[in-house]
């Protein structure tokens, strides 16, 4: 088992010039978007932006946007517009990491977390299109994940901010589909509580790049190609979608005093001191249920088969991962003068 724990590069943001005309495709989910208001948008900025007329490429319940996308790069796609939620964002980046097609983001659904990171205007269809068609390009990193299963089967997914087990990927589990259509991230709520009476830890052994492998028990572990979430969390202040490495979090809190120490530095430190300059300038400390540490690739084997997320949804239940980084791995359309 190979893992890898690099110190973060600083390399800068990797910007291109405003792209040349090509041919829009928009991937959308018909569940979660308003597709004639859409239409509507796109076709008044591809013709004021001189582009031949976009082609439209349906999600379904049984393929997220994998192969919608796919038909698009076949049919001369060089700009892919996503409009859907985080799962539909994620399917997409996946069928584009190995093409030249450029990703740009409509935003739609509850969590948006790429977009946050991102720093994307949110809930405004005439921005984020006119961006699509007249923004510049900018590469991002991209993570991929090898999961193994209770059978011994694996399969390989992408994701862009996230992966977790723990608390998260559980509380992912419990939440209820329908509630959650009905009343967003509130309908969080009852499954947080339900995983905070859960008394059970994770126990795995892990490696991080090609340092020495660790045997813990801990609550959580979470990668992180970005750092933010919605309600204002900055669960990983450091992470930077285009830094060349993810942030790695172990959450192991003892009791109720290690809960508040994992408040504090999550909703205090992260979420108020960081955010300002006179806020990061006073000290700050670790603290014993909290880790941090950065690397290009992960190794992981639970003791048990264990729920795992992938950008905010559940993907089953894992018994071993290997998870890296692809620096710069993904172009996205982001506005001219961001």
């Amino acid at each position: 088992m190979t893992v890898d724990v690099g110190s973060p590069a600083t390399e800068p943001e990797s910007e291109k010039p405003r792209a040349p005309i090509g041919q829009a495709a928009v991937v959308y989910n018909p569940i979660k978007v308003d597709i004639d208001a859409i239409k509507a948008a796109v076709s008044r900025e591809e013709k004021a932006a001189g582009w031949p007329e976009t082609l439209y490429f349906e999600t379904s319940a049984e393929d997220p946007g994998q192969g919608p996308t796919k038909q698009a790069l076949d049919a001369g796609a060089t700009l892919v517009i996503v409009a859907g939620g985080d799962g539909t964002v994620r399917a997409v980046a996946e069928a584009i990491r190995n093409s030249d097609a450029t990703l740009a983001l409509l935003p739609s659904g509850t969590g948006n977390l790429l977009a946050r990171n991102l720093k994307l205007t949110l809930n405004d269809l005439d921005h984020s299109i006119n961006s699509a068609f007249t923004g510049r390009d900018r590469d991002i990193d991209i993570a991929q994940i090898k999961i193994r299963r209770a059978d011994d089967s694996v399969d390989e997914h992408s994701y862009l901010v996230m992966a977790g087990l723990g608390i998260d990927a559980k509380m992912i589990a419990n939440t209820d589909d329908d509630l959650k259509k009905k009343a967003g991230w509130l309908a969080y709520v009852q499954a947080i509580l339900m995983v905070f009476r859960d008394k059970e830890t994770l126990r795995f052994r892990y490696q991080l790049d090609d340092h020495s492998q660790h045997n813990v028990r801990v609550h959580s572990i979470m990668i992180g190609n970005c750092g933010s979430l919605p309600a204002n969390i900055l669960l990983m202040p450091d992470a930077a979608v285009d830094d060349g490495v993810f942030d790695v979090l172990l959450l192991k809190p003892k009791g109720v005093w290690g809960w508040l120490q994992i408040f504090g530095k999550v909703f205090w430190e992260n979420g108020v001191l960081s955010r300002t300059k006179a806020g990061r300038s006073l000290p700050t400390k670790e603290v014993d249920a909290l880790t941090y540490t950065t690397g290009k690739k992960l190794s992981l084997r639970l003791s048990r088969p264990e729920e795992i997320e992938l950008d905010g949804d559940g993907f089953g239940k894992a018994t071993a991962f290997r998870t890296w980084l692809e620096p710069g791995g993904l172009t996205v359309r982001v506005p001219a003068d961001s």
